[in-house]
């Protein structure tokens, strides 16, 4: 039986496209997952290089990317939608009365965040230098906590779509 996996973020661009992109990599055509993300906030725009960039430094092309909302219909399709910030799974209860792990809850048993560019460096403008490390940083987090996730995904999904609160 296929169980299906979303990521969900802000303008689904960044976060979750890494974390669906990274995942997707690294199951095997037999893999009983589906991925998808989307965003709270998503619009039609391109994935940034700086993004687009590192994920293709580890093998992966997101040119086919095209960003969406989260919606009723993708919370329903899903077995388990799992948040990349504290604002997202606070955003999925509010409107959706689910509640939800984030990304690091799952592959690291921590109740952390993983920040947007602005949320970790406010001025981020003013030395894009920093800002373009910490966004590759981010996305190597995500790489290398693909394998722990992994291994935790049948425990999360065991208890199968979170319960109304």
């Amino acid at each position: 039986m296929v169980q299906s996996i979303l990521f969900v973020c802000t303008g689904n661009v960044f976060r979750s496209v890494a974390a669906e992109y990274s995942l997707r990599a690294r199951l095997t055509p037999q893999s009983p997952y589906r991925v998808e993300s989307a965003g709270i906030d998503a619009t039609p725009k391109p994935i940034h290089p700086i993004v687009s960039n590192r994920l293709l430094q580890k093998g992966i092309a997101t040119s086919t990317h095209i960003p969406r909302r989260l919606t009723t219909e993708l919370i329903e399709r899903h077995d388990l939608i799992i948040a990349m910030g504290l604002d997202h799974r606070e955003f999925i209860h509010k409107q959706f009365g689910l509640r939800v792990p984030l990304f690091n809850e799952i592959s690291a048993g921590e109740e952390m965040p993983i920040l947007d560019l602005h949320e970790a460096l406010p001025e981020w403008e003013r030395d894009l230098a920093h800002a373009q490390a910490y966004v590759e940083s981010v996305i190597d987090h995500i790489w290398e906590s693909i394998p722990a996730l992994t291994a935790q995904l049948p425990h999360f999904l065991e208890r199968r779509r979170p319960t109304p609160p």
